[in-house]
């Protein structure tokens, strides 16, 4: 029998509104106020929607739990399964001291402070955010930092800053994936909106990086420098993300840059080597002790290139992995075989005279989630005509890009020297790192599933249209709202990735373009987020000043998040702009 959602249980578009949004207010508060760590948090809003979608809006219960299994399943893969290997790997490195070489080929590239920073903090820290995402830039850069001397409040406060341009396609596009899926709309095609957004900014960020660094005087000393770093990171983002997809764009765009940075700097020198590590204009005070097992990599400093090489090894075999499981034609080969015509033997072709395929049970094995499956419908006014909601899970296991990374993270453990014995046991050793953030993902799922199949986020979203013009602004801060509240931009793509399409589609704008607004907004949420402050305070050692980074950094992180609305503004109204708009109105 098909449940149709309701929209206004209470005849009360108010109070109906503000029981919808009790998960969304339940997860918030636990994280903001009450510092309940993540999975707990998740856990509880999500048991909150269970209740209210039931009793408040008349979802029946199997309904409910069913939905909430098909959001667990897909926060299981790809999500956590790319997160998951993805830390394995960066554990490897670790552990077998190849990332220490890492760090030291980095930091002596060039002597001026400014540069170091923008090599390390933006960079670097934007390669890390695309390969691994969730805190590790943060963690990576503050203690790189910190140990060329910079200082505690510097060193948190710049990697927040520098942590922000390349989120939306973190974690080898995991904040895009998951907004595709939650919202039900076409990957690439959010992937192409966000790329039309953050290379403005992927441009803008470096230069805002140095002049909070260094003041402007300074900062206009090494615009050659800053602007080939940023363009070169920007082009590449673009075309990536518009091209391919979200899950390498990070990780190539950083690579490009780094390359063209560091060899920038081999024909072109500042006037004056800025040496100072200390914040201008602002007295810094914050001082950390040495950490005495720190020491410099006699490996690096015995046989340098070879030892380079080997530390960046990983990372290729990676790059080269990912970028072959995000091509079409891969997934093609292993998750769809030809539609066989019994009569013939032979593949059929469809009208254009092309081969028919279907899904390869083997690699790519469906599982329909029956009770919600064609069961559950839209009404209007969230869409034109009644529209019915599939449930159609595909576990591509082999084609997952977690799968990729495995391989990749095998691959390189081996030739690191790692045997197999060992690396199971790293491999058990992550899984048991990672189990609460797992948890957090696959809850954080499951509540961004049943919020959209509820019709909890179209409850929202009928109550945030009611800021006409003024929402493409609006829904920009939502989104950067949500990532400093949860500290994930994915988070926040599960939380209002929903709610964003259901209002656009109520104000006749891009459901596309407001999808990726959140994300984009989103990213300049991540620098005062909690969970990255206390990341940045741990990585450089200076516990307990999390109020001073959150102080140093909030106007940074509001500004730029008003200036990512502008631009959606902009993209929504003013002509010159609309063109950069994909997947219409």
């Amino acid at each position: 029998m098909v449940w149709q959602q309701i929209y206004d249980p209470f005849g009360n578009p108010l109070l109906s509104t503000i029981m919808a949004a009790v998960p969304v207010v339940v997860m918030l508060v636990s994280l903001a106020f009450f510092h309940i760590k993540a999975h707990l948090a998740a856990l509880l809003a999500l048991g909150s929607a269970l209740l209210i979608a039931i009793f408040a809006f008349g979802m029946p219960a199997d309904m409910a739990g069913s939905a909430a299994l098909y959001g667990a399943a897909n926060g299981l893969l790809p999500i956590g399964w790319i997160v998951l290997n993805i830390i394995f790997l960066h554990r490897l490195t670790t552990e077998n001291g190849s990332f220490k070489v890492l760090q030291d080929s980095l930091a002596r590239i060039t002597d001026d402070r400014r540069l170091q920073l923008l090599l390390i903090a933006f960079c670097f820290g934007a390669f890390f955010e695309g390969a691994a995402g969730f805190g590790t830039p943060v963690a990576v850069t503050g203690a790189i930092l910190i140990g060329l001397g910079f200082s505690p409040l510097a060193a948190s406060g710049l990697a927040l800053i520098a942590n922000t341009a390349p989120v939306a396609f973190g974690a080898l596009g995991t904040p895009i994936i998951t907004l595709a899926k939650v919202t039900g709309l076409d990957e690439m095609e959010l992937s192409m909106m966000v790329g039309r957004q953050l290379p403005f900014f992927s441009v803008i960020v470096p230069f805002w990086l140095i002049w909070a660094f260094a003041g402007w005087r300074k900062m206009l000393e090494i615009w050659p420098a800053i602007l080939v770093a940023g363009v070169s990171f920007a082009v590449p983002q673009f075309l990536v993300s518009n091209y391919h997809g979200p899950m390498l764009v990070d990780v190539i765009a950083a690579l490009i840059s780094m390359a063209c940075l560091t060899g920038f700097l081999k024909v072109w020198k500042p006037a004056t080597v800025h040496t100072s590590a200390a914040l201008s204009g602002r007295a810094d005070n914050s001082t950390v002790e040495a950490d005495p097992d720190e020491k410099p990599s006699a490996t690096f400093a015995r046989d340098a290139k070879p030892a380079v090489m080997r530390a960046w090894m990983p990372w290729i075999i990676l790059t080269v992995f990912v970028f072959a499981w995000g091509t079409q034609s891969f997934k093609n080969l292993f998750d769809t075989r030809p539609v066989m015509d019994p009569q013939t033997h032979s593949a059929k072709l469809d009208p254009q005279g092309k081969p028919m395929r279907e899904a390869n049970p083997i690699f790519a094995p469906t599982l329909t989630f029956a009770t919600i499956h064609q069961q559950i419908e839209k009404v209007p006014p969230v869409v034109p005509t009644p529209k019915k909601e599939d449930a159609i899970y595909k576990f591509t296991w082999l084609t997952s890009t977690g799968s990729g990374i495995l391989l990749a993270a095998i691959l390189g453990g081996l030739l690191m020297g790692y045997s197999i014995p060992q690396l199971l046991h790293q491999y058990v050793r992550t899984l048991w790192v990672v189990r609460y953030s797992l948890i957090t993902i696959v809850a954080m799922l499951a509540l961004g599933f049943l919020t959209r199949y509820s019709g909890l986020d179209a409850t929202m979203g009928l109550a945030f249209a009611a800021t006409g013009i003024f929402y493409p602004m609006f829904g920009t801060l939502l989104g950067w709202l949500g990532v400093a509240l949860t500290g994930s931009d994915t988070a926040s793509n599960v939380l209002f990735g929903g709610l964003q399409r259901v209002t656009a589609e109520q104000l006749g704008l891009s459901p596309v373009l407001m999808a990726a607004a959140n994300s984009s907004g989103g990213v300049m949420g991540k620098m005062v987020d909690a969970q990255s402050i206390v990341v940045a305070s741990t990585a450089t050692r200076w516990y307990g000043h999390e109020g001073e980074i959150l102080r140093y950094v909030f106007f940074h992180s509001v500004v730029l998040a008003i200036l990512v609305g502008g631009l959606v503004t902009l993209q929504a109204y003013v002509a010159p702009f609309s063109h950069m708009v994909v997947g219409g109105h």
